[in-house]
């Protein structure tokens, strides 16, 4: 598996002791306003517990992420394969989460550059998408500020999400390795 980091954060594998914070982070009605519903700790869990072995197996997934200089653990960024069906699958999207505490410093997009950097160098792809509720002005801020180009004709309604949510409504963003490489 494959460690990144930038001036600030550590991209690495899971850790026991990342449980409880992410649990907290996952019930945490702030952090999850642009989800569904809030995770139980079991859901948290089995996210971690999908991930370990797909960081360890391909050398990417959805990294936890400290902060360097104190070792916080403050989220997640990374690649990841999603699993439901949509046009524009199948395919590798980018995302993060981070606890409230951690907003506002640029650290979502300081490791999602990272993230990117990785998927076009050494993971070999050659597009990355990303997707979000319609209402979630923030993360489509963070695809912008990385580069990711807003695919209007993209646009869907999220397959998991109930018909009517407030929610079911997502934006795709897009990036080619092309794109990614004229900004370096």
């Amino acid at each position: 598996m494959t460690d990144l980091t930038t001036d600030r954060l550590l991209l690495r594998q899971w850790r026991d002791s990342d449980r409880e914070p992410f649990a907290a982070l996952n019930a945490d009605p702030a952090v999850m306003e642009h989800f569904p519903a809030l995770q139980t700790r079991e859901q948290s869990d089995a996210l971690i517990d999908r991930n370990i072995p797909e960081l360890d197996g391909r050398g990417w997934g959805l990294w936890a992420m400290e902060v360097k200089d104190t070792g916080e653990f403050i989220g997640f960024t990374g690649l990841n394969v999603p699993t439901f069906e949509a046009p524009f699958l199948p395919g590798v999207e980018i995302g993060w989460r981070m606890a409230k505490g951690a907003w506002g410093n640029g650290y979502a997009t300081e490791a999602a550059r990272a993230a990117l950097a990785y998927g076009f160098g050494p993971a070999g792809l050659d597009e990355i998408a990303s997707f979000t509720a319609t209402p979630n002005l923030p993360s489509q801020r963070v695809m912008q500020r990385i580069g990711m180009v807003h695919d209007e004709a993209g646009d869907f309604d999220h397959p998991r999400i109930e018909e009517g949510h407030r929610l079911q409504r997502h934006v795709l963003y897009r990036i080619s390795r092309a794109q990614w490489e004229s900004t370096q």
